[in-house]
């Protein structure tokens, strides 16, 4: 009986070290309603997907089951997922968080690519090797931000030193890329449209680069309507 016992709290803590080796990320977080008192819980990440604990309300998204996110900040979570909201509301059925902790760049990317769909990812890692760094400005209604494009194999990152206005767009997450002159460039992603005015010049050669890392899936194109569409984008 005392092995059996023995072997029992055994299996438990191989069980509990199992479960804490999975578990990439956790903080304390607010889930946000409206009109409502945020309810506070505790916000964990894993391989598997994102779930919310809290005494008053408990859910688990898998990433498969989740439509998108907006990740506007390292601090600001929006999940967007697949099920109907209560007494046919209209819309979509989401899901806001403030975290007290932040979100670390290596597991935005994550969580990114475990969704797979088009996302805004506003936690870019500064540290990803480039091909090129634009200094640029992000216009925006009222006042902008500054910061830096990072064009990289992989995407588009738009880095701030307090990381407000922040972007990383892998290329499956941009529609089309604009260049209409050396000094401005414009990012239509399949969630947003973004504006910048360059504080250097952006070369044709790397325009052309980067529509080429972007249409490299296939877009089914001729390669003279290709050509001829990035030549008509940068004037």
């Amino acid at each position: 009986m005392v092995q059996r016992i023995a072997f029992a709290i055994l299996l438990s803590s191989v069980a509990c070290f199992a479960q804490e080796a999975t578990a990439r990320f956790s903080t304390r977080a607010a889930w946000h309603r409206l009109l409502k008192k945020p309810v506070q819980g505790t916000l964990l990440f894993d391989d598997a997907g994102v779930e919310f604990q809290s005494r008053r309300f408990s859910h688990r998204w898998l990433y498969g089951e989740i439509r998108t996110f907006d990740l506007a900040d390292a601090r600001q979570l929006l999940i967007t997922d697949y099920e109907n909201r209560h007494w046919h509301e209209p819309g979509e059925r989401q899901f806001r968080f403030t975290l007290l902790e932040a979100v670390s760049p290596e597991l935005a990317a994550t969580m990114t690519n475990r969704v797979g769909r088009p996302v805004i990812n506003g936690d870019p890692n500064p540290a990803v090797a480039v091909l090129a760094e634009v200094p640029a400005h992000r216009r925006a209604r009222f006042g902008g931000s500054n910061g830096k494009l990072r064009f990289r194999v992989g995407g588009i990152d738009y880095v701030t030193e307090d990381g407000r206005d922040s972007r990383s767009w892998r290329w499956m997450d941009i529609q089309t890329l604009a260049n209409p002159n050396p000094w401005e460039f414009r990012v239509n992603a399949y969630r947003e449209i973004v504006e910048f005015d360059l504080k250097q010049p952006l070369s044709r050669d790397l325009f052309d680069t980067l529509w080429d890392h972007l249409y490299a899936v296939d877009l089914n194109l001729s390669s003279g309507n290709d050509a001829g569409r990035k030549h008509g984008d940068h004037q």
